[in-house]
């Protein structure tokens, strides 16, 4: 078992303090937050030890675990890694791109693996879709949020987007050619609303909408490929695959066929894949754990958390444009 600490223990750090309790793979050695008022009462009412000091918690563990707003992501890994400790940071990797890519390169130089916490990935719906993602051209995504003080201190880019931007990125093969975007202020001093669109150098294009000023909640992305249309619906974890083969010569009377104006006849598929219901934060947490006992390439890299980061800044640059 690998031993972790746990740095912040707001809303997100103590449902990490809890996963990694219970999970087989690491022991929580315990955590640091500091506001100390907040740490004491945590400490109390659960019973995880409360360091008084970042370093004392680092020095005690194998793996950090940085769960503190994202202004203090870079500070908290530099200490981390330079002590030769692994580090899980919750996304996004850091405020800047700048400091994302010296948190790569320190976890370079020092040998230890990283990992950011972009939980879409780890999403049931979307592991059973993944593979079905061949090549798509046009991808459509809204991520609609209920208004929660808690995260306007970054632009709902930050907040929300970036969880699509990552899954995008994930599945499009393909380096960014362009892209625009506009913003909305409604409420904070950065957009609440926002709408993006990124075009590739495939071809494809991706359209995003984000809020978090919505009546409802909703993260919806459709992928649309020659031949399939797959929808995944993060929020509930259900997805759809729509696919479309020639038609039989003499179809059943159950079949649905359409017919174009050249007289081409398609047949339309639906299926639900099977979806395995899991908990995606302690499923992200412990490939993390086996990334580093294998000694293999964690599931969301630096690397590919400070290209989300890139184009989440491209994006907030077009409303400043």
């Amino acid at each position: 078992m690998l031993k972790v600490g746990v740095l912040g223990a707001g809303h997100l750090g103590k449902i990490h303090l809890r996963l990694l309790q219970q999970s087989d793979k690491y022991e929580l050695v315990g955590f640091y937050d500091e506001n100390q008022e907040n740490a004491e009462r945590i400490s109390k009412e659960f019973g995880y030890k409360n360091f008084s000091t970042i370093a004392k918690l680092i020095h005690a563990v194998d793996v950090i675990d940085i769960v503190t707003p994202t202004l203090s992501h870079y500070k908290c890994a530099k200490v981390a890694i330079k002590s030769g400790k692994h580090i899980f940071i919750e996304k996004p990797i850091a405020n800047t791109v700048d400091e994302a890519e010296e948190i790569i390169a320190l976890a370079k130089e020092y040998n230890v693996k990283g990992q950011v916490g972009h939980v879409e990935r780890f999403n049931p719906a979307f592991i059973a879709t993944k593979n079905m993602i061949e090549n798509p051209m046009f991808i459509e995504t809204h991520r609609l949020a209920e208004f929660n003080p808690r995260g306007t201190d970054v632009p709902v880019v930050l907040d929300l987007m970036i969880h699509d931007i990552d899954a995008i990125l994930s599945v499009v093969k393909s380096k960014v050619k362009n892209i625009s975007a506009s913003g909305v202020s409604v409420i904070s001093d950065t957009p609440d609303i926002a709408n993006a669109r990124i075009e590739f150098e495939s071809g494809c294009v991706a359209n995003l909408t984000a809020s978090r000023i919505s009546m409802k909640n909703m993260r919806k992305t459709r992928f649309f490929q020659k031949d399939a249309y797959i929808s995944v619906d993060f929020l509930e974890k259900k997805c759809e695959v729509v696919r479309m083969k020639d038609a039989p010569e003499t179809p059943g009377d159950f079949d649905m066929i359409l017919q174009n104006a050249e007289g081409v006849k398609k047949q339309i598929y639906f299926t639900n894949p099977d979806v395995e219901q899991n908990n995606a934060i302690l499923d992200e947490l412990e490939s993390f754990a086996n990334a580093i006992v294998t000694d293999t390439t964690p599931v969301v890299t630096l690397e590919q958390a400070t290209d989300a980061l890139r184009v989440a800044y491209q994006i907030i640059d077009c409303f400043q444009k």
